[in-house]
């Protein structure tokens, strides 16, 4: 009489190990906190406006970041003159992995930060943007990127560009856009010899404490079929919740100039965020653990090309 509800307990058992062995995720290889400590980093450079001291040393300094971790690095300087007569030293960053292959994706982030708090919420316009979460976090997010594809590079077959666009954040969002999006305009122009990149994917306002990113409508009507590849491999990871399978915002971003180019470009873009373009984008309004979420994400894209 014992031994069917010992044969029993020991079915219980050895189902749920069975079932724990299946819900087993394999290691995480970004590294969250990591790239918090870069956002960190980028904020002791201060306000990053183009021509300004901040902006020179963050230059020099991901400058430095990208040799040390990519195959080839690619910088691209150029002077803008904007519509008022100012003159912008701007660089572009392209860390390219694997520069030969013919199949390649593309991620991009802007670096620079806005010279002035205007945005709706905003207490002061006199004043800068730090530039916490816009600019900042999707600048940490490429150099976790780095960091794994330093450790783990992605097949021979498959080639990765980490761009860091200068100048998107410089003047007014209003037709003709002139003194914006400026470094992906110029990299659109001046691409690295070989084909378009398949896709590509812009990071920006991603390290968000409330993070919720929806699809973005340009990015929808653009490139809709990446826009599935992206939020399909959230969804997969079991971030369904944080990529939200709707269009919400339309917003022109650096995927805009890039898509004109014939780049199949989206952005990954949280804009609910009550800081953007005020005084308040500091350290406290973003977390590394919205930064583990799209670093997963991100690092996923790369692998499921790899496979």
């Amino acid at each position: 009489m014992t031994i069917i509800p010992r044969l029993l307990s020991i079915a219980a058992a050895l189902a749920l190990v069975l079932a724990a062995c299946g819900e087993k995720k394999p290691p995480r290889e970004f590294d969250g906190a990591s790239a918090f400590g870069y956002i960190e980093r980028q904020l002791e450079f201060g306000f990053r406006i183009p021509g300004t001291e901040g902006h020179g040393r963050m230059a020099a300094w991901l400058d430095s970041m990208a040799r040390a971790r990519a195959d080839s690095v690619i910088v691209q300087r150029w002077t803008h003159v904007t519509a008022t007569g100012d003159s912008l030293p701007l660089q572009n960053v392209i860390a390219r992995y694997n520069p030969a292959a013919e199949q390649r994706i593309l991620f991009l982030a802007h670096w620079d930060t806005r010279p002035r708090a205007d945005g709706p919420r905003s207490t002061d316009s006199s004043v800068a943007v730090t530039g916490a979460n816009d600019g900042a976090s999707g600048v940490a997010l490429l150099l976790g990127v780095m960091d794994v594809l330093k450790r783990s590079p992605p097949p021979p077959s498959l080639g990765v560009d980490l761009l860091f666009t200068d100048g998107e954040d410089y003047g007014e969002f209003v037709e003709p856009y002139t003194d914006v999006l400026i470094g992906a305009r110029y990299y659109a122009a001046h691409q690295p010899p070989g084909p378009k990149p398949l896709y590509g994917v812009l990071f920006d306002l991603i390290a968000d404490k409330d993070l919720q990113i929806y699809q973005e409508g340009n990015s929808v009507t653009g490139a809709p079929e990446v826009v599935n590849i992206v939020w399909g491999t959230a969804r997969d990871l079991g971030y369904g919740k944080i990529f939200v399978d709707t269009p919400k915002h339309i917003l022109t971003d650096d995927h805009i100039e890039l898509q004109k180019a014939g780049i199949r470009a989206i952005d990954v873009v949280d804009f609910d965020y009550p800081a953007h373009h005020t005084p308040f984008d500091t350290i406290d309004k973003v977390s590394a653990e919205s930064l583990q979420i799209v670093g997963d994400v991100a690092v996923e894209l790369v692998r499921r090309e790899s496979r």
